[in-house]
This record gives C-alpha cells, structure tokens and sequence, in this order.
C-alpha cells in the first residue's frame, strides 16, 4: 500500500514563489512506486488548494485561473486519521495523509508556524521540530544558540523598527559604535536574500534598515567580510545520526548573495543538471568547492555542530563564510527547509533527489515513533474539585 504524502508549498511569505519551485520539485522526486504525492499549494491569504493542475509550474503564471480548477481544503484529524476535507456546502474527506511533507521558505511555514499545527494535529511531518524552526528563522535567536553552543559567528546588533522612528540617530549610532563600516544589514527573520544591503556609511546604513522595515520588525547589523568566500553545506539526519554532504561555493556577488543571484542568474555553473527555473539549485556555484581537504573538513564538522546546536531534523543547509585575510571561518545562517531541499548536494554524494526524500520522510516517522513513546497527559482528580471562587484568570 502506498504513503500518501501531502507536499506543502507557497504560504505566507515573501519568499512564495521559491516555495512553490523547492515543493514541485520534491514532488516530482517522489517515487510513485512507493509513494502517493498529493500537490497543496498555500495561497498568499493562507488558503489551502489541491488539484491536478497544481502540480504544473506553467500553470502558476496565471494563479487566479489556476485556483478555479483547484478545490480549496482544511488540515482535519478524525478518528485517529488525518485529511484534506473540501470546504463548502458539498465537504467532503478528498485525501487521506500519512505524512506531511513542508517545502516552505520563510515566515509563515519555516519558521514553526506550520509545524506547530501539525504537532497539534499529531500529523507526522518531514524536517526540523517547531523550536529548531523558530531558532532557525529567527537570526538573533540563531546566533545566540551558536554562540553558546561555540559555533563560530559574527556578532551582530538587533535594530528594531519600533527604536528606529522613535530615535533615528541614537539607533543607527548604535550599530556604528558595536560593529562600524561596512557593515550587512539584513532582516532578522527572512530567507533568500530578502531585504539584504549593505552600508559604508551613515546615509547608506539608514537606506539599508528602511528596507529592511518594509519586510519586517528588526534588523541585523554584523560585520561585513571585505575579503569574502561562501561555503555551502548540507546536513542530513537528526540528533542520533546527521551527516554533511560535500561542499559548495556559490558564485556570483562580492560582499553577498541577492534574491537576483539566487534565483535569477541563470545556470553558468555545475548545478547537477537543474534548469535555470529550478530555485536554489540554478545558482552559479562550484561543487565541490575549490577548498583544501582540511578546510573541507572544517567547514562539514562546524555544519554539523550548527545543526546539532539548534537540534535540526531532515535536511538543512549551512552558509558558512571564509575571512579571506585572516583565513577564518564563520557561520553565516542555517536554512532550516533549504532551497530545492540542497538535492544537488546530495546528488554530488551520491544520493539521487528521490532517495534524499525518501529519508526525510523515514525521518518524519522515525520522529513520529520516538515521540510515541513519551506521555502527553497526565491523570489527575483536578478538575473533579476546582472551584474558581468568582475569580477570573485565577492560576
């Protein structure tokens, strides 16, 4: 009998459309002989869709026709199974989930929020837990755990929007006399490149977090690494076993990625035979990347030390960043449901994109199963003599 596996993709987030690019590209990776793949995209309101035409990339250039031939669902438990209902006046159970399997970037659905529905609903889902979500979306919070896990990072001061307009000047003082120019300014909780600049001055670092305010709350201001060279490793596993593939140096900008870059440069390096539409996976990259063995086995080790400090699960991708002057080596973030899952990583390991889903889903019921074991209640007498006295919010 075969898993019916329900790939989500879109949401919420400035980073949409690269979802729906990561998650068709899962769902065509998934092995029909095994598995049933069900297509449901999460509009930019929230609202969930499946149908046949969703599992069709052309078909997103036009989303209002694409959504009159879909059929708008809820995320339901009954009797101990989990479905996509229809809404409306005709409801009615369409499919039926043994496993979810999330393909979102950014807020909205990388980030926990999704993720803590399915813990509600007990739906076993592929990736990182809700906290290694939150953790790993949230920049500030990403680098407090690194830091005290003795992950190497840059310091950084969080700038919110909130400080900004009540004092312009106090606060861009204060990341002038923390961090200096240049200095990379970026949102603290936002994935692809979104809303990233760079400042060399007062006028330009003002310019920078107005930008950054437009997408959301609070900025990061860290250090910028004139001298700079990306590495890219994927992690692979959970707190029992994670593992790195091999490694990757993105091409295309000097002081920092851009969505453009990502997503939009076209395919000029090795990229593992990926079109130039296939999100992540059409950025110019080298694999491996031209390091030293040592340097290689650095930046794997200190990967996998960022994955293990956040307590990721599935598959993750770390950027890591190489001072070119001092010869050093910083994490830069981690990508907690990575660009077109890091498949072409993989594929360089010797891993085709279907088996990398086919582990993460083992991992999903592996966690499930683990989860199983431990107690969700427990039985008291309680509520049999609670009395509220007439207060209200008493504890």
């Amino acid at each position: 009998m075969k898993i019916n596996v329900a790939v989500f993709f879109g949401g919420r987030s400035v980073e949409h459309e690269v979802s729906v690019i990561s998650g068709l590209q899962a769902y065509a990776a998934l092995d029909r002989e095994k598995y049933f793949p069900i297509p449901v995209y999460q509009a930019k309101d929230g609202a969930f869709y499946v149908g046949k035409a969703l599992s069709d990339i052309k078909n997103y250039r036009d989303i209002k026709t694409l959504l009159k031939s879909a059929s708008r669902v809820d995320i339901i438990a009954e009797n101990g199974s989990f479905y996509l209902r229809k809404r409306g006046a005709l409801a009615k159970n369409l499919y039926r989930i043994d496993v979810a399997f999330p393909v979102f970037h950014g807020t909205n659905g990388e980030d926990g929020a999704f993720q803590g529905l399915m813990e509600q609903l007990g739906l076993p889902y592929v990736g990182c837990g809700v906290t290694a979500s939150a953790a790993g979306m949230d920049k500030y919070l990403m680098k407090a755990a690194f830091a005290y896990a003795g992950v190497p990072c840059l310091p950084c001061v969080k700038l919110t929007r909130a400080d900004y307009y009540k004092d312009v000047e106090n606060t861009v003082a204060s990341a002038e006399k923390n961090i200096g120019y240049p200095m990379i300014v970026k949102p603290f909780n936002l994935g692809s490149s979104v809303g990233i600049g760079k400042a060399t001055d007062k006028d330009t670092l003002k310019a920078a977090l107005e930008n950054v305010y437009q997408y959301t709350s609070a900025a990061l201001c860290e250090r910028c690494i004139e001298d700079l060279r990306e590495i890219n490793c994927s992690v692979l596993g959970d707190e029992e076993n994670a593992l790195p593939s091999v490694c990757e140096e993105p091409r295309g900008a000097k002081d920092f990625l851009s969505y453009a870059d990502k997503y939009q440069g076209g395919s000029k390096g090795k990229t593992g035979g990926a079109k130039a539409s296939g999100g992540m996976s059409s950025l110019s990259r080298v694999i491996p990347a031209p390091i030293s063995p040592e340097l290689t086995e650095k930046a794997q080790k200190t990967a996998v030390a960022a994955f293990r400090a956040l307590g990721c699960e599935g598959v993750s991708r770390v950027d890591l960043m190489i001072d070119g002057k001092t010869g050093e080596l910083f994490v830069n973030e981690i990508n907690t449901i990575p660009g077109s899952l890091s498949f072409y990583l993989w594929k360089e390991c010797g891993v085709p994109f279907g088996d990398l889903c086919d582990r993460l889903i083992s991992l999903a019921f592996k966690r499930a199963a683990r989860k199983a074991e431990f107690l969700s209640s427990f039985d008291t007498n309680l509520l049999k003599t609670a009395d509220l006295g007439g207060s209200k919010g008493a504890k």
